[in-house]
């Protein structure tokens, strides 16, 4: 665990025992259990939520007042070749103020700041009011589909609904607490499939070839503007990610070329009426197309409230920083908890090494953080 005689704290002993359970998405590899015996021992309420092969679970403490719910992941991702690694992924090992494994950042270490947070408060204030909570899921690093938004369903049906919700997402860029996510922009992705007539490269009068078809459509989607964004959200941005086209020769015109996109969209914008947009945009060049189109989250929004109030205090009093509220990045959990009406906040730990070989963060960076989510409870329940 440590290169050095001293003992780790609480809050990194625990990271390392989560980072010691290999638990690649949507495997749980026993971190919940661990998580489930530290908050039993200090009364709080478990419902265990296993959906398909997805490990889930919820905690709550207290049984009436508004809810203060911390979320996140046990699962992460693949490790990649294990020789590339300087240090075995599953082995955690604390070196020169490092913490190294993979977790760490993404997300095992913010979990465990969350739960020695959760001891800490308790302890000092037992007879809080309003309740803590816990959604714990193993598939976010995965496809989404058996974790955290079943346990939304769940909830919903249980009539259970957080005020305030704090994602362990690793927000931070350059400092601890610089950065936290009040928003995620929504995702859409298409994969349009655009028809032509295959031929003989040198008879094209003979064919219809749909990748010159699709040239200035794509031109004009690309330049298109889509919205101007607001306060919270950059302008709506299309991006292609593939083309494919024609059968590998070169004399051979295509009977048909793919073509996949995404949005990231801004609170300005619908997902339908982007879609209509498109769809008005490829019937303008004629195009012969059949498009499928996946929407994987909805934008969400946190304005500045009482959550964001708590967070930003709490950062301060922790680390001196005035830190910048941020709707960047990709998409999070966060996406099925907002639907529920709750505020939501990612806050953790840097996010430089997350998904990379050698994932690793500051080892002091998780006190801080412990004590930065102690804040956030004091201030909402106290």
């Amino acid at each position: 665990m440590t290169q050095n005689s001293e003992t780790p704290s609480a809050t990194l002993a625990l990271a390392c025992e989560l980072i010691g359970r290999p638990s690649v998405s949507p495997l749980d590899g026993g971190c919940q259990e661990v998580m489930i015996e530290r908050l039993q021992a200090i009364g709080f309420n478990i419902q265990r939520l296993p959906f398909g092969d997805v490990e889930n679970f919820w905690a709550v403490k207290g049984e009436s007042g508004p809810i203060l719910c911390f979320a996140g992941h046990t699962d992460v991702v693949p490790t990649g070749k294990l020789e590339d690694w300087q240090q075995p992924p599953f082995e955690p090992l604390i070196r020169d103020g490092i913490l190294h494994g993979r977790g760490a950042a993404d997300m095992k270490g913010a979990l465990a700041a969350m739960v020695t947070a959760c001891e800490r408060f308790v302890e000092a204030h037992p007879d809080h009011s309003g309740r803590i909570a816990f959604l714990i899921t193993s598939d976010e690093e995965g496809p989404a589909i058996n974790g955290t938004v079943k346990v939304v369903d769940w909830l919903q049906q249980k009539n259970i609904i957080p005020d305030w919700c704090v994602i362990g997402e690793p927000s931070s860029n350059q400092l601890l607490g610089d950065m936290v996510k009040n928003g995620r922009r929504g995702s859409l992705n298409a994969t349009l499939t655009i028809k032509g007539t295959q031929g003989h490269i040198a008879y094209p009068h003979m064919a219809d070839n749909p990748i010159h078809r699709a040239a200035p459509a794509l031109a004009e989607l690309m330049a298109e503007h889509w919205d101007a964004g607001n306060d919270f959200f950059p302008a709506t941005s299309f991006q292609v990610s593939n083309i494919n086209g024609g059968t590998g020769a070169t004399n051979v015109i295509p009977g048909d070329v793919t073509v996949v996109f995404n949005f990231r969209f801004s609170t300005e914008v619908t997902a339908p009426q982007l879609q209509q947009r498109v769809e008005a945009i490829l019937k303008r060049h004629e195009l012969r197309y059949d498009i499928e189109w996946n929407l994987s989250g909805e934008p969400f929004i946190t304005e500045p409230g009482n959550l964001v109030t708590a967070v930003v205090d709490s950062i301060k009093t922790e680390t001196g920083l005035d830190t910048e509220l941020s709707t960047s990045g990709g998409t999070s959990d966060g996406r099925f908890i907002a639907k529920l009406g709750t505020q939501v906040i990612e806050l953790g730990t840097l996010n430089d090494t997350i998904h990379k070989v050698d994932e690793q963060i500051i080892a002091s960076d998780l006190d801080k953080l412990s004590r930065i989510y102690q804040g956030i409870l004091k201030s909402s329940l106290c």
